[in-house]
């Protein structure tokens, strides 16, 4: 029931209005006009009337009121004046809003913080807002207030008006204004947002007597921004020494100042953070509180603790769903994040944009294309979310690591307002497959477009340059990168290195040293990894050792590069010996220091060093199915069969290296029937066989004379693995025919092939010759090959021999002038063996050996037993 008489009834009004409830002040005025003909609101009424249109932005019925209270005459009055003009600021009337300020014979301080405020709130009217305080300060009507203040700082950081801002705070001083709470809170994020010192924030923070706990969360935010994250946790405990207590906002913007530390301290002060929100009911229970808490542990890899916290909630929103999925993604737990993100939607909750950009990745490397499509199809049923280019983006991402070219190309051209982001992304994907004409037709349109290539449009086109074009247009991108002073900015060095890389990729060693040498200034620990890595490419590691010694600064990657390219160079002591300063420095070896040391295990042909590197690798958990394959590849070429078949088995990803690794070391060792099994093994799995494994299999039936199973295979290459024979799989089935004892068929085979037979092809023929004492066929073979290479000793000492084995001494002669004439040389043959660690050589005609003595005593003693037991049969 409202009440009758005027009085109450303006009471009930005000008091409404100043309770906030604006929209019933508008009911019962409007419903009291109605039941009222001769009803005449006084100026009270209008201002708590104009004061509810401008909270409730109803301007078109304070436009209304206007007229009736200038007909009313209460539009004079002060306070009905200043709330309509309250109304207009609010609603972004300003052409209104200045006519009512300019009709003003008198303006207080409160008329201009109304107006004021009103072009600060816009956001589009930055620099007539502070044109209208200098007007304000220059006219000396009156001074500026702390709401004043409050008012004009925000935008003083939006438009980087340092400046300005700078004036303004002495000002601040001068009046003593910067004692107060408000304008020492906006002072501080002034300095926060607009990119000034630390200290100047600081300073401001030391001025406020009072400080509210707004002044602790924004000094305490304005330090993290500042990434000054060790100053920021100071002060949070410092905080917890004053009667004011932190409250949800502080929480949250000191929980991810914990997460900047190493993992170890993160999560300790994460849990003395989680105590301390236990002991306040009124934090543990808001969610927004929990959300920043789940997203600290995932960031530091605690992802049980996220997980029981998660599982806790009473409650919980689309952000705590978003926070797991994306700690999930972030850790590379890519089936759990997909998994929750199923959840998610079997609750029949609706995923915003964030929720798909964190689970699309997820997909993409897990692999999972069906629940990525699925995504996709409920992305094209709500226009919000297809319209979102970051979405868009996610997706063309997404397809492209699911290596599908054609559908990140098509969700591309669906992206309505394509940023940078979209064009970089889908010129990514066709870097990454090498399209020719797609990439530089795609590169055209979005310079066309008017967008800037930033340093991953760069990134892309180096990488396209390595993978299609070479190192001409390498150089055309570094000449574009010098004019655009790309090499000046915050991402110069990631350009440079990634033009080093180009260069040494492309075999462009000088101008990757040039860079290297004119970086100085710029130069990086990894500007110094890619030279290393340059130098590997090209096996020079003495010039790697120059660059090495040269460092101040040394990371794993350093010295598992400096390992790789002394194992790769013959040099396995200094390998060895440069693995062993890396564990006495305290760094911990990870897989790619065991996958660089590995060679050196072949070439000692070490097993107990293997051994060492595998034990280690089980000790360290590492899960890396490029290291099994290394592993079992280099057990087998020690002789260790067993051991590489052990690991073949225990491998629960078996990819192709793996299988290549396994059908190689039985091949090597003459076991075809173990090999073929493995084969088979491997096309029953799904595997597609590339050129490698083909040729391992070809060999392997090759040496143990599976000469039918390994013709079977190479007339299936083309029909059933797809694959189009190369040279050297000719060269296997020339090899399978001719030590099965089919020579003319192998013959017969050459001259059929339909590519030029190469020396290989011919020296195969011609050894198998040599064996079965194909005299004639070897002539009619070594002329072939002598036209093809003419400088391989070998062929010269098999075509001696097959002259020999005939009886042809005029030939075996022949063919020793020719040699003595070319002045080749046979080099001798060496074995050796390792004895209790320690390794062995031996050359033909060496006698340097430090043990000789003892072994010719050995070797005669055991020459006079065979002899006397041939004696004696």
């Amino acid at each position: 029931m409202l009440p009758l008489d005027f009085t109450s009834w303006s009471s009930t009004i005000r008091n409404l209005c100043l309770n906030a409830k604006h929209q019933e002040v508008l009911s019962v005025f409007v419903h009291k006009f109605q039941c009222s003909s001769g009803f005449k609101p006084d100026n009270h009424i209008f201002a708590a009337i104009f004061k509810s249109c401008a909270a409730l932005f109803a301007i078109n019925i304070g436009k209304a009121l206007q007229g009736y209270a200038v007909k009313q005459g209460e539009i004079a009055c002060q306070s009905v004046y200043k709330g309509l003009l309250n109304l207009y600021a609010r609603c972004g009337a300003f052409d209104e809003c200045w006519k009512l300020f300019e009709q003003l014979n008198h303006r207080d301080v409160v008329t201009w913080n109304i107006i004021l405020s009103g072009y600060c709130r816009s956001q589009i009217h930055d620099t007539k807002a502070i044109r209208l305080f200098v007007k304000m300060h220059a006219e000396g009507e009156v001074k500026p207030s702390a709401i004043t203040i409050a008012s004009i700082l925000p935008v003083c950081s939006r438009v980087g008006k340092g400046v300005v801002g700078k004036s303004i705070h002495s000002f601040v001083m001068k009046s003593g204004l910067d004692r107060d709470t408000l304008v020492g809170n906006a002072l501080i994020s002034m300095y926060a947002k607009s990119g000034q010192p630390w200290y100047d924030a600081y300073a401001a923070f030391n001025s406020i007597i009072h400080k509210d706990v707004v002044t602790w969360n924004t000094i305490i935010s304005a330090l993290a921004e500042k990434n000054l994250m060790f100053d920021a946790l100071q002060l949070f405990s410092l905080m917890l020494e004053e009667p004011i207590e932190p409250n949800y906002i502080t929480i949250a913007c000191i929980l991810p100042v914990c997460a900047s530390f190493g993992n170890n301290v993160s999560c300790r002060f994460g849990k003395e953070i989680h105590g301390y929100i236990h002991r306040r009911t009124e934090l543990i229970e808001d969610i927004s509180v929990c959300n920043a808490l789940m997203n600290l542990y995932l960031r530091v890899g605690q992802m049980e603790e996220a997980e029981i916290l998660f599982s806790h909630l009473k409650q919980r929103d689309l952000v705590s769903w978003n926070t797991l999925i994306s700690g999930y993604s972030l850790n590379d737990k890519w089936l759990e994040a997909v998994d929750h993100f199923c959840k998610l939607l079997c609750l029949g909750s609706d995923p915003d944009s964030v929720t798909l950009i964190s689970v699309l990745p997820a997909c993409a490397y897990s692999q999972n294309l069906r629940i990525g499509k699925m995504i996709h199809g409920y992305i094209l049923r709500h226009p919000v979310l297809s319209e979102d280019s970051t979405v868009g983006n996610a997706l063309v991402s997404f397809y492209t690591k699911c290596n599908d070219v054609k559908s990140a190309f098509h969700s591309f051209s669906l992206i309505s307002s394509k940023d940078l982001i979209s064009w970089n992304s889908v010129l990514n994907a066709f870097a990454e497959f090498g399209n020719t004409t797609q990439f530089p037709r795609l590169l055209h349109l979005m310079l066309r477009e008017r967008f800037k290539p930033d340093h991953f449009t760069i990134l892309s086109i180096i990488n396209f340059c390595i993978t299609v074009l070479g190192g001409c247009k390498v150089k055309e991108v570094h000449c574009y990168s010098v004019r655009a002073c790309l090499f000046e900015a915050d991402y110069g060095p990631t350009i440079l290195n990634a033009l080093l890389d180009a260069y040494s990729k492309c075999g462009i060693i000088d101008y990757a040293l040039k860079i290297f040498e004119s970086s100085s200034g710029k130069r990086n620990l990894v500007t110094c990894n890619s030279m290393i890595s340059c130098y590997v490419n090209c096996k020079s590691p003495n010039d790697a050792l120059t660059i090495f010694s040269g460092m101040s600064e040394t990371d794993l990657t350093t010295w598992n590069l400096m390992i790789r390219v002394y194992a790769e160079n013959n040099c396995p002591r200094d390998a060895l010996g440069l693995f062993r300063r890396l564990q006495i420095k305290g760094m911990k070896p990870d897989a790619v220091s065991i996958m660089s040391l590995l060679p050196v295990c072949n070439e000692l042909a070490s097993f107990r060093l293997l051994k060492e590197c595998h034990g280690y690798s089980f000790r360290s958990r590492f899960e890396d199915v490029y290291l099994d394959g290394a592993l079992l590849d280099a057990y087998a070429k020690c002789g260790a069969v067993d051991c590489a078949y052990k690991l073949f088995e225990s491998s629960s990803q078996k990819d192709l290296v793996m299988f290549t690794s396994m059908i190689s070391g039985y091949a090597i060792h003459g076991m075809g029937e173990e090999a073929l099994k493995v084969f088979t093994n491997m096309l029953e799995s799904g595997v597609k066989p590339d050129h490698v494994v083909v040729t391992s299999i070809l060999s392997a039936c090759s040496h143990t004379g599976l000469v039918d199973q390994g013709l079977n295979i190479f007339h299936s290459m083309e029909e059933v693995i797809h694959i189009k024979p190369t040279m050297e799989h000719y060269a296997c089935v020339v090899d399978l025919l001719a030590r099965g004892g089919r020579i003319k068929d192998a013959y017969s085979f050459v001259i059929g092939m339909p590519i030029q037979p190469d020396a290989n092809i011919w020296g195969t023929l011609l050894g198998a010759c040599k064996t079965h004492h194909e005299v004639e066929l070897g002539l009619v073979v070594a002329e072939q090959l002598f036209e093809t290479k003419a400088d391989d000793i070998g062929n010269y000492v098999v075509m001696s021999n097959l002259y020999a084995a005939d009886a042809k001494w005029d030939g075996v002669l022949e063919v020793r002038k020719l040699m003595k004439e070319k002045e080749l040389k046979k080099p001798p043959g060496c074995s050796w063996i390792e004895v209790e660690g320690e390794k062995n050589f031996f050359l033909a005609g060496d006698s340097l050996h430090p043990q000789r003595n003892m072994i010719y005593n050995l070797l005669n003693t055991l020459h006079q037993q065979i002899k006397r037991t041939v004696d004696i049969t």
